[in-house]
């Protein structure tokens, strides 16, 4: 009776009889899975999404997720994909398969078919966030409001993080190195998209300053300008300042809401606050032997001031915010601010 159980002849009879079909179960699935990240990212409305429990979650485990946090994990064909890969590897795990060596062997083709799924993934996504990165730079203004599809997108890549270990990795160990791969990729395409963002986002303030030249002293269009402010045609620095604020404050308020990393989002806050502050070090600069037009400098002030409290109340911390360029800038327009007074040019 002994022969026919464990190991045994018809043991190994059911294991000859069903290889063959777990394999060829295998190769469908990932025939399966990669069509539909392709048909999937073809139609991706790109809207935070989150996924169904995975297979293996404990229900102790599923109360405790936020389910904010949930709904903002990343797009449909992302999370479709994350939860196929790890239902397929619980179900061929949960076979027990009793021959090592053909275990190993399923065990490795799963893993390499996470890696390079969610290398598709991943490369999928970035193409779309460059996409998007694309539009509207023919005009911008501060009434630019940053697409809640980029913010998914971000998710996208963020979760692919988080998954990778678990779908790439046996047992917490990178056997194959599949995970460092990922991850590789998952941090360049993660810098490369904070640094489009900052790029994005600076292009509001590259405009708003452009519009400052203008009133350059010395410059012809400058008296025009002059004379139109005196006439109250042109508005004031102060309305053009109050704009780029509140644009700023949209668009911090947009990416707390949509983005699922608070790490990531002080990253990025980190770096447009820094990018901001030299750019206008930099214009200032460049403006060391003129004095600022009273335009100017109510644009300057209302700016350097608010962006230097509100991204401190949005989470950097004084040794963040505090950067040597700022002080220069803020020092600069203080002083401007100071003289336009003391001439009668501008209200205090």
């Amino acid at each position: 009776m002994a022969d026919n159980l464990k190991n045994g002849r018809f043991h190994q009879h059911l294991r000859e009889t069903f290889a063959p079909m777990v394999v060829r179960y295998v190769d469908l699935m990932e025939s399966s899975i990669a069509q539909s990240i392709h048909k999937g990212f073809e139609k991706e409305r790109w809207e935070n999404k989150g996924r169904p429990p995975s297979p293996t979650e404990s229900d102790s485990t599923r109360k405790k997720v936020d389910p904010v946090a949930l709904a903002r994990n990343g797009c449909a064909t992302s999370e479709d994909l994350f939860w196929k890969l790890d239902a397929l590897q619980s179900f061929i795990r949960d076979l027990h398969w009793p021959d090592h060596d053909f275990a190993k062997h399923l065990e490795q083709r799963l893993k390499l078919m996470a890696c390079d799924m969610i290398e598709s993934c991943i490369t999928r996504t970035d193409q779309a966030y460059q996409n998007w990165l694309k539009k509207g730079t023919g005009f911008v203004s501060t009434d630019y409001v940053l697409p809640s599809e980029m913010c998914a997108m971000v998710n996208v890549i963020l979760d692919a993080k988080n998954q990778s270990f678990k779908l790439c990795a046996v047992d917490g160990v990178d056997v194959h190195q599949y995970h460092t791969k990922i991850d590789d990729l998952i941090e360049r395409t993660s810098t490369s998209m904070t640094q489009g963002m900052v790029a994005k986002l600076m292009s509001v303030l590259e405009s708003v300053i452009s519009k400052l030249g203008r009133y350059d002293e010395g410059s012809f269009i400058g008296s025009i300008l002059s004379f139109t402010m005196r006439q109250n045609a042109s508005g004031s620095g102060r309305d053009l300042g109050k704009a780029y604020v509140n644009f700023t404050r949209n668009s911090m308020d947009q990416i707390r809401q949509k983005v699922n990393d608070e790490l990531w989002i002080l990253n990025l806050f980190e770096q447009w606050y820094a990018a901001q502050v030299h750019f206008l070090c930099t214009w200032l600069s460049e403006r060391l032997d003129h004095n600022l037009h009273p335009y100017q400098c109510t644009c300057l002030s209302h700016i350097v001031k608010l962006i230097y409290s509100d991204f401190t109340a949005y989470g950097l911390s004084p040794e963040q915010t505090g950067v040597q360029a700022y002080a220069v800038v803020s020092q600069r327009v203080e002083a401007e601010y100071q003289r336009l007074i003391h001439a009668g040019k501008v209200k205090e």
